[in-house]
């Protein structure tokens, strides 16, 4: 693949493709082969084969919504740690979401971002260790901008949708770049504010909700996440766990 010359808004190349089935297996292609950098976006205005957590399919509306990955080298992360990645691409998304839409905008643990209570982003981060330490970073994101068929069963939406009418989707990919440098910036100089912000957002903090623990359905009041990705969830006898994704998910709605 022939890079062209563009720098994205985080200083790396900017590769835009008409069509891929993957961002995030397209980035990991590239840096195996050392051709990218830290900064590096890609954009694919078709992605034909989209992935989300757990092996779901993340779709995306050819030409109207918004499939990218962005590159990253975190400084001297851990790879216990390496949830803050997370954070920071979900609040970039939510940001940016939340100035586009009139609605309620939630961070929903632990990759998808909510209006009210339907998805339109979900996050994908794919890290590449070296010893205890993430060497690299792909946040693959799925933004919904444009699409206006979705499936009823997925409880989804879009900017559009909510906004009722075209959004200009390369003016959201440059606030959300814009965004996610600030962010970075903040993390990697030693600023903590940002972290309460997230905490603030995400989607049921301080309500009981319906989750599903180690299989068992249970009511748990989401508190915050811990710095390995842990929800910590206040429980009915009033005790607080910490729950990998392993083990906790929130109940179908």
């Amino acid at each position: 693949m022939e890079l062209n010359g563009r720098i994205s808004a985080l200083g790396g190349p900017f590769i835009e493709l008409a069509s891929v089935d993957s961002t995030n297996k397209t980035a990991a292609e590239l840096l195996r082969l050392s051709k990218l950098r830290h900064g590096a976006v890609i954009l694919a205005h078709e992605q034909t084969a989209g992935r989300g957590q757990r092996g779901r399919q993340w779709l995306t509306a050819p030409g109207r919504d918004l499939a990218l990955s962005i590159v990253v080298a975190p400084p001297a992360l851990r790879a216990d740690g390496q949830f803050v990645l997370a954070k920071l691409a979900a609040l970039a998304v939510h940001d940016t979401v939340a100035s586009w839409v009139p609605g309620e905008v939630r961070i929903k643990w632990p990759n998808d971002v909510l209006v009210e209570r339907r998805k339109v982003a979900g996050i994908l981060i794919e890290n590449e260790l070296a010893g205890d330490r993430v060497a690299w970073s792909i946040i693959g994101i799925g933004l919904n901008v444009n699409s206006t068929d979705l499936p009823e069963e997925l409880t989804a939406t879009s900017l559009a949708l909510e906004r009722g009418g075209e959004v200009d989707r390369m003016a959201v990919l440059d606030a959300l770049l814009q965004r996610f440098k600030a962010l970075w910036e903040a993390w990697t100089t030693g600023r903590r504010d940002w972290e309460a912000s997230y905490t603030e957002r995400l989607w049921s903090r301080g309500r009981w909700a319906d989750l599903v623990l180690d299989g068992q359905p249970v009511q748990g009041r989401p508190v915050d996440v811990d710095e390995q990705g842990r929800l910590l969830v206040e429980l009915p006898g009033g005790g607080v766990g910490a729950f990998a994704l392993d083990r906790l998910r929130f109940a179908p709605r």
